[in-house]
């Protein structure tokens, strides 16, 4: 894809989540200006089987509110012991009004005495254009659910999520940097950041 380079490339995040609204904005750098998402777009239903087709449901509807490039993604955490669970429902594995607290205690008392606790995190980010068509990056990080919470960063199941290879800390208990280099997200949007030319 060709462009200016002396101008940041505008995307419009699909996201209304301010943590990962940073951490997209870290990862992708200065060649990229995020727009916020529009006030005045209502909740896109997030009704797809798949991290793909959620991620692809977002970002074309931004794209179609807009007028204007459009990036989202959609993440899952599958657990090994729980047949892949949460996976696509990872934001409402508690239920459908369920916070982070809410989801990371059904994933504690559901792994409670599982030998094996061996997890990974899958992103699938898109970009959605005005002429219809998009580009598409996965990034994975396989790792442990950890007996409880540890660390005051990050959000969503970071406190409970320890990558394999790492030091033993959850990626709540890393600074956003650390964790942006080895996380699911970091390695989707940087495999983004390349298919856009950036």
């Amino acid at each position: 894809m060709s462009r200016d380079s002396d101008q940041p490339l505008q995307l419009v995040a699909a996201t209304a989540n301010p943590h990962k609204l940073v951490e997209i904005a870290a990862i992708l750098g200065s060649a990229v200006e995020l727009l916020p998402r529009p006030g005045d777009l209502g909740e896109v239903v997030e009704d797809g089987d798949t991290l793909e087709a959620n991620a692809r449901l977002k970002a074309v509807a931004v794209c179609g509110h807009t007028g204007q490039a459009a990036v989202a993604d959609d993440t899952g955490l599958e657990v090994a012991a729980l047949g892949g669970a949460p996976g696509v429902k990872s934001a409402r594995y508690a239920g459908e009004h369920a916070d982070d607290a809410d989801n990371r205690t059904r994933l504690l008392e559901e792994l409670e005495g599982a030998a094996d606790r061996s997890a990974r995190f899958r992103t699938v980010a898109v970009v959605a254009f005005p002429d219809g068509g998009e580009m598409l990056a996965e990034g994975m990080t396989t790792g442990t659910i950890a007996v409880a919470p540890r660390g005051d960063g990050g959000f969503g199941y970071d406190p409970v999520f320890v990558p394999d290879g790492g030091d033993g800390r959850t990626f709540a208990e890393m600074s956003p940097d650390e964790k942006n280099a080895v996380s699911h997200r970091g390695r989707a949007f940087r495999a983004l950041a390349a298919l856009l030319g950036l």
